[in-house]
């Protein structure tokens, strides 16, 4: 028999299937890939240095949907706010991503590279570089977080005639639908304006 014209493995089909299986159960496993694309495990280590190269390369193709124009917008704050809804928009479509990817040191080169990109944004603007790495963790933790809130049951609090809660009932009655994008909403606002005076030098790095 010939070779296939298609060859079985390639780096690309190889982070498809991974991101389907993290997608699906949260995580993945060599062997699982191999099996979905009907090739030993062994073949797949040929393509790819070992999970921590798939966990890069899965890395890469979710942030690659992060628009890299945003941080190229001017004034910096628009920027980084720009940045931030796109950012949360790539990951809320991989929510299941999320705790993989942030629990791995970060090594891929294009994602590095907007790292880079950001860091440059808030130095220019004038940000004392000591504040440059906290301010983008923490953009980062309102970002991921609000990505896997997006990917939870819209009603997260079960009420019952057990525990009479009803401050708590009319408060949620309130927000009413979308309450995800209304609390990232909330916690933008307050970064941007915590980020703004810092930069503004109305407060020191580390106040509340």
């Amino acid at each position: 028999m010939g070779r296939p014209r298609t060859p079985l493995l390639d780096r690309e089909r190889i982070t498809t299937t991974a991101l389907r299986l993290v997608d699906e159960t949260g995580d993945f496993s060599v062997p699982q890939i191999a099996r979905r694309l009907g090739a030993q495990t062994g073949s797949v280590y040929h393509h790819v240095e070992g999970r921590d190269g798939i966990v890069e390369l899965l890395r890469e193709r979710v942030c690659s949907a992060i628009d890299p124009g945003t941080l190229e917008l001017a004034p910096w704050d628009t920027a980084l706010e720009a940045w931030a809804r796109s950012y949360r928009a790539a990951f809320a479509a991989h929510p299941r991503a999320v705790p993989l990817l942030m629990t791995s040191p970060v090594r891929a080169p294009r994602v590095l590279e907007q790292y880079e990109r950001a860091v440059g944004v808030l130095l220019d603007a004038g940000c004392d570089r000591t504040a440059t790495m906290p301010l983008i963790m923490a953009l980062e933790n309102l970002v991921l977080g609000s990505a896997l809130d997006l990917a939870a049951p819209e009603m997260m609090w079960e009420l019952t005639e057990h525990t009479p809660t009803p401050r708590l009932a009319d408060a949620l009655a309130a927000v009413g639908h979308g309450r995800a994008d209304r609390a990232f909403e909330v916690g933008l606002t307050a970064f941007m304006n915590h980020a703004r005076a810092l930069l503004n030098g109305d407060l020191n790095e580390g106040s509340s």
